[in-house]
């Protein structure tokens, strides 16, 4: 009750505007200022914590993508919503790599094919966007990567369980206590930001997948090292 209280004191002297009274510009400043400040450091606390949780995962699942590349398979990727431009996101950075030295490595966005999931979403059911373009485009020996704030996104699930039907490595990365995607026997390496903001998540995935696709560069460097040695 106290909180409470406290809160709606805050919400009155900072933001009187809501309230209809003048503003303070200067004190709102100041108090926006101080918000940046909690959410900047929110958002490293929370990277923080899920990379000390998770960081083995993360190795093993940059390990498994690049046994893919290295066995002549490619990495697919899907999302919705926010997690969709993620998913554009890690394919191009696999595309088209900025780092000098570093091959294109070959990369589909699932989501990128407005004809093909509005087909789909419209004949079968959006359930099927991601699951038929998996059966169509995927090979065994493929990764599939899914982003998923909740961890319960249906139609990622429905690609994943094709996926594994397939001989296709899966890898999720979720949010909030990892949903459906979690306990998933058709997710290898499944990925957990623990936090009940999405946007907390979507900052945690975007660290990850960097982080991943330099692990994945720096494995298949190794790789080519010890090959050029062994001749």
């Amino acid at each position: 009750m106290i909180a409470s209280q406290e809160r709606a004191n805050t919400t009155q002297n900072f933001y009187s505007f809501l309230q209809g009274q003048p503003r303070n510009s200067a004190l709102l400043d100041e108090t926006l200022l101080e918000s940046v400040m909690q959410k900047a450091q929110d958002s490293r606390n929370t990277q923080q914590r899920y990379i000390e949780q998770h960081g083995l995962t993360l190795v093993a699942a940059a390990r498994a993508i690049a046994a893919a590349y290295q066995s002549g398979g490619r990495l697919l990727v899907m999302g919705n919503g926010g997690s969709s431009s993620d998913a554009a996101h890690i394919a191009v950075e696999f595309l088209h790599p900025i780092t000098i030295g570093r091959p294109a490595l070959d990369a589909i966005d699932l989501t990128a094919d407005v004809g093909m999931i509005t087909a789909v979403g419209n004949d079968l059911g959006f359930e099927d966007i991601f699951k038929r373009q998996v059966l169509a485009k995927g090979r065994k020996g493929d990764k599939l990567i899914g982003l998923s704030t909740s961890g319960n996104s249906k139609n990622l699930l429905a690609a994943f369980a094709q996926a594994k039907q397939m001989g296709i490595g899966t890898i999720a990365l979720v949010g909030g206590n990892g949903g459906q995607m979690a306990t998933s026997p058709d997710v290898d390496h499944c990925l957990v930001v623990e936090t009940t903001s999405i946007h907390r998540v979507q900052e945690s995935h975007l660290v990850t997948y960097h982080i991943m696709w330099d692990l994945v560069h720096t494995i298949l460097a190794e790789q080519r090292g010890a090959s050029a040695v062994a001749v």
